[in-house]
């Protein structure tokens, strides 16, 4: 096991009916600025609800945060930070929200041009000296942003991590009953971007992290049982909790701690994202099958011990068991409901150019915890995903 340092101060609250905790959870004198995405946090009552447990505190409303938040709708909402002296933010919402919001929290004291922020990257970066203390309300359990320092923004034509501890938000309320009337789709493409943070940090290569294989292993087997069952009856609170859990258990700094990390599929797939406008949840799904793939050589240790722990695959030849456990991880994305090839989002070869000059453009040429996925590689990994 590799040498690590775990730090992570968020106060998870988590369970039914926990909103009308927000006034003991946000400072008593706090100006707030709550952000949200679109309107569905108003149709179903959400932020009525929010607004009220918030008590006589002075609170302003900062809408439109999209997915993949963008860097010129994120700088918007400096001006009522720095107008209103807002002293705390509050994103209710899901992944996007919650990112963008982190962005806000270290944008609106920053004192150079914003957009430098985003040069920083995954390096937790000690420029960064200040940041607006935050909390969250998650919506749509997915990306596990409410648990973690990492924000992804929008800005020009890519997508940019962002890393640093003043990012963890102070609290995150996790009530899975206010997912309950999220569209499947969104529930899906939540359980694909789950299990994709788990298995980017589990299957790599052996590192004898014991208890983070152990773990991660419980979180795609809790995702492979309640997947099906939470999309099909999206009221089963015990399935619903179990996802919410998962999702943010999946990418707290947990099962990450002293293992190889790889992460090919979220970098390659944020191009696909920005290039074409698919689903985060969805390029993950459509690549991860190619990353392992291409990467079975340097990956067959552990996608044999997934095989095995997983999907309890014993039988055959260890070439058959791998593929076989690939195999059943692209029909688990597909029962739910996600398409896994490019050409299902009418992305055709020719595109492929295109992809990997951005990585390039992107100084994206050495992924994967080898750092040996070069461009060619990905070039192969985008044709198998075809």
């Amino acid at each position: 096991m590799f040498n690590f340092d775990f730090y992570n101060p968020t106060h998870i609250v988590f369970g039914k009916d926990r909103l009308g905790e927000l006034d003991r959870l946000v400072p008593a004198n706090a100006k707030v600025l709550v952000t949200y995405g679109g309107g569905s946090v108003k149709k179903f009552g959400i932020l009525d609800r929010v607004k009220a447990s918030l008590g006589g505190r002075e609170v302003y409303e900062f809408e439109g945060i999209e997915p993949n938040p963008k860097y010129k709708t994120l700088i918007k909402a400096l001006e009522a930070v720095r107008n209103n002296n807002i002293d705390f933010l509050l994103a209710v919402g899901g992944g996007s929200v919650i990112d963008g919001t982190k962005f806000i929290a270290v944008a609106a004291p920053y004192e150079e041009e914003p957009s430098n922020l985003l040069k920083f990257g995954m390096n937790p970066n000690k420029k960064i000296k200040k940041a607006i203390p935050l909390g969250t309300v998650v919506t749509l359990p997915a990306t596990g942003s409410e648990m973690n320092s990492g924000c992804v923004i929008s800005y020009e034509d890519g997508k940019f991590v962002l890393m640093n501890e003043l990012l963890f938000p102070r609290f995150s309320i996790l009530d899975p009953t206010l997912t309950y009337t999220l569209p499947q789709d969104q529930v899906a493409n939540g359980i694909v971007d789950a299990f994709i943070h788990t298995v980017e940090q589990y299957v790599t290569f052996p590192a004898e992290g014991r208890f983070q294989d152990r773990t991660a292993e419980g979180i795609l087997q809790t995702l492979i049982e309640i997947g099906k069952k939470t999309i099909g009856n999206p009221t089963d609170y015990d399935a619903r909790a179990n996802l919410a859990w998962c999702a943010t258990m999946a990418l707290n700094g947990l099962i990450g701690a002293g293992v190889p990390q790889d992460w090919s599929a979220h970098i390659i797939g944020h191009e696909l994202t920005a290039m074409f406008g698919i689903d985060h949840g969805k390029t993950l799904a459509i690549l991860l099958p190619s990353v392992w793939n291409v990467q079975k050589e340097q990956k067959h240790a552990k996608l044999l011990q997934y095989a095995e722990r997983v999907w309890n695959i014993t039988n055959g030849d260890e070439t058959s068991r791998v593929d076989l456990a690939i195999s059943k991880t692209r029909d688990f994305f597909e029962d739910l409901g996600i398409k896994t090839h490019l050409a299902d989002y009418n992305v055709t070869a020719d595109k492929i150019d295109d992809i990997v000059k951005a990585l390039e453009r992107h100084g994206k040429t050495a992924l994967s915890e080898t750092r040996k996925v070069t461009l060619a590689v990905s070039r192969q990994i985008l044709e198998g995903a075809m």
